[in-house]
């Protein structure tokens, strides 16, 4: 019961601020449909309810099953067996990933299926797959990760010239996205037994930090390379903004049986992973291999709760209060709202926390959490008002930001601290939570739809991207100060 109600606690933390924002403008500049509102708190009790059952079946299923094999994997002393293991697990849990699943759905109902969704699921999965066994080799042949990143993203460089412009922020969302509440904790269990396969005994600090930034490097080398067979080169955009809706029961009632049904697809090949290993490898005790079944049974029940709650009515509020609010005259009211939404969606996302714990912890204390969180916070905001001002300024495409973002970020590697570099590069991960996944990214696309001259594709897609870059340059700068301030107290520098 303690774990429910911390869970339901933390959850009620992620959701509560956005929660109030909406709460606050309803009564003050963009009022809501009696109806609308009614069903944005329905799903926002669902989105808690849903989160607090998922983390807990994580816990207790999924990521045991990454712990557990990555013990198994290390175990055979074979590479080739951990590569292929390694695309066969990130495969099927990119494809269960709940943020991938909202960024998926949002690209197929912004493009009326000319980009499917499923199709944006296999090949991001496809693409974290392969990443995520490339940094198991990286781990294994003690390759640096700052020049792994450089060699990555010099790469992505590339292939983005040849890129469409409505494919590129939806692959730099994907990356964001697809390492989220179920693959972060899973891959960093999996990391625990492969970390074992080091020819070096003495596994430093800094190698536990960087597998989440190579795995979802994969996600945009991918997308663009769908983008690069993708023979359509015209993509109608449209979003609907409901301001009057169904009754609450007509909206869920539609919703539940898909829901349901794609809650089995996206879970089942893991618990069948599970029972195969389990009868192949892990032989654990039936009251172990029971706990772990419940933990699949929890997050499925999450899964179904989450997603009624996100598609009944969480996301059609974000998208009206961007469309809303950008359709004013005086346009200062977004680019307010966008930095507070992103400022507050952070400070109250509880991953943030563990981070910010464990830079703490690994410093000794000497860098603080609260100037961790804050820098977050700042620059977060900073991330969700830039991109609104890009889809208020259609002269502003995504890669004006990206490219000198990623170039300042990766010139940084080569003074920060290791450690820091691969918990800056992983913070990109933490900071792409359930609510900017659905709420934020809504927000967006809703004022594309209302600014006349912004595409809702081109446009509306690519904050989640800022969102990732910002805890990049933000903790690498702090890691830059600590070793500054570790040379001028005369301590020893730990990265």
């Amino acid at each position: 019961m303690d774990i429910i109600l911390g869970k339901v606690k933390e959850n009620l933390y992620a959701v509560a601020p956005i929660f109030l924002i909406v709460l606050a403008l309803n009564f003050t500049i963009t009022p809501l449909d009696a109806s609308l509102l009614v069903r944005f708190v329905t799903g926002s009790v669902l989105i808690v309810m849903g989160l607090t059952f998922f983390l807990i079946g994580v816990d207790l299923g999924i990521t045991p099953l990454g712990g557990q094999t990555g013990v198994t994997l290390a175990k055979t002393n074979k590479l080739w067996i951990i590569v292929i293991a390694g695309i066969v697990l990130g495969f099927f849990i990119s494809l269960a990933e709940p943020g991938l699943m909202v960024l998926a759905g949002q690209v197929n109902e912004v493009t009326s299926g000319q980009i499917s969704g499923v199709s944006i699921l296999v090949i991001v999965s496809i693409g974290l797959a392969i990443m995520l066994a490339l940094g198991f080799i990286r781990i294994f042949f003690n390759v640096p990760l700052y020049k792994l990143l450089i060699v990555i993203y010099l790469l992505i460089a590339a292939l983005s010239v040849f890129a469409l412009p409505e494919f590129l922020g939806i692959a730099f969302d994907a990356s964001g996205a697809t390492t989220g509440i179920l693959a972060v904790p899973f891959i960093l269990a999996l990391s625990v037994g492969i970390s074992a396969l080091k020819r070096d005994s003495g596994a430093s600090e800094k190698d536990s930090f960087g597998l989440i930034a190579v795995a979802s490097a994969g996600a945009i080398i991918a997308v663009i390379i769908l983008n690069l067979f993708t023979k359509a080169t015209e993509f109608a955009a449209d979003i609907e903004v409901a301001a009057e809706v169904d009754s609450l029961w007509n909206v869920f009632s539609e919703l539940l049986p898909g829901i349901l049904r794609e809650g089995v697809i996206t879970l089942l090949p893991l618990l069948v992973i599970l029972v195969v290993f389990q009868i192949v490898a892990f032989k654990m005790s039936r009251r172990a291999f029971r706990k772990m079944v419940a933990g699949f049974i929890y997050a499925y029940i999450g899964l179904v709760l989450f997603f009624l709650g996100v598609n009944g009515g969480f996301m059609d509020v974000g998208i009206l209060l961007g469309h809303t609010l950008a359709s004013m005259d005086n346009l200062a009211y977004i680019i307010v709202v966008g930095f507070i939404i992103g400022l507050a969606t952070i400070l109250a996302e509880p991953a943030v926390h563990v981070l910010t714990h464990q830079i703490a912890e690994v410093t000794s204390g000497y860098v603080k959490r609260k100037a961790v969180l804050i820098s977050l916070c700042i620059g977060v905001g900073l991330a969700v008002m830039l991109s609104v001002i890009r889809i208020l300024i259609p002269e502003v495409q995504l890669w004006h930001y990206l490219l000198p973002g990623y170039i300042i970020a990766l010139g940084m590697t080569f003074v920060t601290p290791k450690l820091f570099v691969g918990i800056a590069f992983d913070a990109g991960g933490v900071a792409t939570g359930p609510m900017t996944a659905t709420f934020i990214l809504a927000f967006t696309q809703g004022a594309a739809a209302a600014f006349e001259g912004a595409n809702v594709l081109i446009d509306g897609f690519g904050m989640i991207s800022m969102v990732a870059l910002m805890p990049i340059i933000t903790l690498q700068t702090l890691g830059i100060i600590f070793k500054l301030n570790a040379k001028r107290s005369g301590k020893n520098e730990r990265a």
